[in-house]
């Protein structure tokens, strides 16, 4: 059962942008106003007026019962899996390639099918909640990547492994977004959502080296690693039906229509919020990224810095391993800095790694540079999901926090893929510039949230209904003047 905040029974419709607090302060302050200059005060009047209650924190522990403890504990292990199944791809593009005797171009359409199915997880995570709750995304999610990891197995023609991975991007993409939307609105979330996505990292470290390891030194085929993935993705599919087998569509749609004065929020409503869309496209560059260098690291090394093949293998270990690090301890310092500035400085140490990676022609150089690149790129992913619940009303955060992840998971598809349909003409070189300019590209997004650059910004940009780029458009007024005033 989602944990998103709990409007009071007096809640406006859902179209309302006032965040929960605005709604329970409505009765005490000027009705036109979106926030309070002095949350303290307003805080202070809640506690002592019948009207609106006290109200206790109303996000969930992951630990205040044994099934939330069962639950989280099952989320951390589907995440591992996610990430063994997208990493390994990137390690096994070689083989592949080899095996089918097919171009980058012809290979990288393994990257781009799923985002078909990315896609359709992100406009049904809403519907699929609504009909059949947390559980059906536990039953439905395990038996779409079985019924995609079965057919890969039997190595079928090469013709047929983009369709049935289309199968296992619906299953990724709608774990991806129900449990981040869960767990973003629980206690802690920084810290959770650092421990979520190490496990995705965790997942996407151990899944190229099993990989690679089975191939290069065991003999084995590269379709032998879905043998290993069809046990787990078994496993999971007892693991999250077990643990989410009370979390019906009954119960969500009791707790939120309840909520949200017997109205159900739609994605589609959720879809006209410029948040969710400014989100998608920050998550949708981020996975593009990510995915992009664990997808190519291999080819890279191997085509450009001339390793050998299991050194180039080490090397997307390294760089998984450093995100898997970097998810779980910057987790711990983000949300103590603010996550406007935190991503900011992230993502300014991520282009300067990125274009060291580039351009010192060295094997352990590239090594090292594209270890701490994953380590900083770590953490922006967890943030932006923070960040979403902070900037949007709780009755938002399923649907939109749904479909900003399963959107941004579409970016493990088309980046990739577009790298290697560039690389056929130009070279595998075409994966740094791609790169450095998709981090680029996100960091302009970044400073388009509202909030400045302070801890708590985010919170104060929702109580004073602050505009997406209004501090970027800000900025720009204040050089112009700087600018004005010189001349």
């Amino acid at each position: 059962m989602s944990s998103s905040t709990d409007p009071p029974a007096t809640a406006p419709p859902t179209g309302s942008k006032h965040s929960v607090d605005d709604r329970q302060s409505s009765s005490l302050t000027d009705p036109e106003k979106t926030g309070s200059a002095n949350p303290a005060a307003d805080d202070e009047a809640e506690t002592t007026t019948a009207l609106s209650p006290p109200e206790q924190d109303p996000h969930q522990k992951w630990n205040e019962s044994r099934t939330s403890t069962f639950r989280f504990l099952t989320t951390i292990y589907s995440f591992t899996l996610m990430g063994m199944s997208d990493a390994a791809i990137g390690a096994l593009i070689p083989y592949i390639e080899t095996y089918y005797d097919i171009s980058y171009t012809v290979v990288s359409l393994v990257f781009l099918s799923p985002f078909v199915g990315y896609l359709l997880a992100a406009l049904t995570n809403n519907l699929v909640h609504f009909h059949f709750g947390q559980v059906g995304v536990a039953v439905i999610s395990p038996l779409c990547r079985l019924a995609g990891y079965v057919p890969i197995a039997v190595h079928p023609p090469y013709y047929a492994l983009p369709i049935v991975m289309l199968l296992v991007g619906f299953g990724n993409g709608l774990e991806d977004s129900a449990w981040n939307a869960w767990i973003g609105n629980m206690q802690q979330a920084n810290e959770l959502l650092g421990l979520l996505h190490g496990a995705y990292g965790l997942g996407a470290t151990i899944g190229p080296l099993i990989a690679t390891a089975m191939v290069t030194r065991a003999g084995l085929p590269w379709y032998a690693f879905y043998y290993v993935m069809i046990g787990l993705a078994a496993a999971e599919f007892v693991l999250t039906t077990s643990a989410f087998w009370g979390a019906t569509g009954a119960v969500y749609r009791a707790k939120h229509m309840a909520a949200n004065g017997g109205k159900r929020t739609t994605t589609r409503h959720v879809l006209r919020e410029p948040i969710t869309w400014l989100m998608a496209l920050f998550l949708l560059g981020y996975v593009g990224a990510e995915v992009s260098l664990g997808g190519w690291i291999v080819t890279f090394m191997l085509r450009v810095r001339n390793a050998e093949p299991f050194m180039a293998g080490l090397t997307v270990t390294f760089f998984w391993l450093g995100l898997t690090v970097g998810r779980v301890v910057l987790g711990f310092v983000t949300g103590r800095i603010g996550e406007k500035l935190a991503i900011t400085v992230y993502l300014l140490l991520s282009v300067a790694l990125e274009l060291l990676y580039w351009l010192v022609p060295s094997f352990v150089a590239s090594a090292i540079f594209v270890s701490f690149l994953g380590f900083f790129l770590g953490p922006l992913f967890p943030a932006a999901i923070v960040a979403a619940t902070k900037l949007l009303p709780g009755d938002y955060h399923v649907s939109a926090i749904g479909f900003a992840a399963a959107f941004g998971g579409g970016g493990a598809a088309i980046f990739p893929f577009a790298v290697g349909a560039i690389a056929q003409s130009k070279g595998v070189m075409v994966l740094q510039p791609i790169v450095l300019a998709i981090l680029v590209f996100i960091l302009l997004m970044w400073w388009c949230l509202p909030g400045g650059m302070r801890r708590g910004g985010l919170e104060r940009a929702r109580e004073n209904n602050e505009e997406v780029g209004y501090r970027v458009k800000r900025g720009f007024r204040w050089v112009r003047e700087k600018v004005g005033k010189s001349d």
